[in-house]
């Protein structure tokens, strides 16, 4: 089936290349001319707008968004809105807030539009592996796009799980999780390297977990591959990044009564990867210092 995909990154542009290997036709819109042409190379079919994508699609016409969440994707569908007919769909395969996702598909069902919302996991393995996608939408809609999500996914790697507006909350709480396990890995690894009185060899250690352990997985995987190529990491900047999942699922919990700590602790962590010197901690070295006498480094 033929479709437009909007947003070529490294997301957007693999998930493109996995539907031209399925025999899908793939309307192909970028920012960037470069990518659409790369694409094109490929077999995409290349566009030069918003516009210039929906007049070659035919009804109903299925538009997929691959664009940062928040005022991209809200001014994407603005722009879409005037080229799309009634019985027409908008696929937001991105991060999205599910608060915003329920309000776009409402808005848009009033105007004669379908909004189906797809949590999108698999990140640049995604075209190899296939991505595992968390689909929300009315019934209708997602079976008309089923096709497309069983080319992208891997075998029982997509689920329709609710109206719309479920998809990103579902990846929402998916995202979470995975905070809480990567600073579980990050944590045990740092001790690890860390000994004084042992010198482990992490990638070893890695791979062997690899192998029968309670803990092996595709993060450990990762940590494996990342250590056989710098087993001290020494090139990288402790400086972690959050695209906001971490974030609205804490807020989640506690709208929910939900006790999360793990989660919360390590998205309170992620922040404190960002500073290059902590104000909190002068305080409490001060603080020290002045009640107990403790020592205190100067800077």
């Amino acid at each position: 089936m033929r479709l437009g995909m909007i947003g070529l990154g490294r997301m957007g542009g693999n998930m493109t290349r996995r539907l031209l290997g399925a025999k899908h036709e793939v309307v192909a819109f970028d920012r960037r001319a470069d990518a659409v042409k790369e694409l094109a190379v490929l077999g995409a079919i290349g566009a030069a707008s918003l516009a210039d994508v929906c007049s070659k699609l035919s009804a109903p016409r299925i538009v997929w968004i691959m664009v940062p969440a928040g005022k991209p994707v809200d001014d994407t569908i603005a722009q879409l809105l005037p080229q799309l007919s009634t019985g027409d769909i908008i696929i937001d395969g991105g991060n999205s807030n599910f608060h915003d996702t329920v309000r776009r598909g409402r808005d848009l069902h009033a105007k004669g539009i379908e909004f189906v919302d797809s949590g999108t996991s698999g990140g640049v393995w995604g075209l190899e592996n296939g991505y595992c996608l968390m689909v929300g939408g009315d019934d209708k809609e997602v079976s008309t796009c089923e096709p497309i999500f069983r080319a992208l996914a891997p075998q029982d790697g997509y689920a329709h799980v609710g109206p719309t507006g479920s998809g990103h909350y579902v990846k929402m709480v998916h995202n979470g999780i995975e905070y809480g396990m990567l600073q579980a890995f990050a944590e045990g690894f740092e001790i690890l390297h860390a000994s004084k009185e042992f010198d482990i060899d992490l990638h070893q250690v890695a791979a062997v977990w690899n192998h029968g352990s309670v803990v092996r997985s595709w993060i450990n995987e990762l940590a494996e591959s990342a250590f056989s190529r710098d087993p001290s990491l020494k090139d990288l900047r402790g400086y972690v990044d959050d695209s906001g999942e971490g974030r609205w699922t804490v807020q989640e919990a506690i709208d929910l009564d939900v006790p999360a700590p793990v989660i919360t602790l390590s998205l309170l962590t992620r922040l404190r990867s960002r500073q290059s010197e902590s104000f909190g901690a002068k305080v409490i070295a001060a603080l020290r210092h002045e009640f107990g006498g403790h020592a205190v480094h100067s800077a």
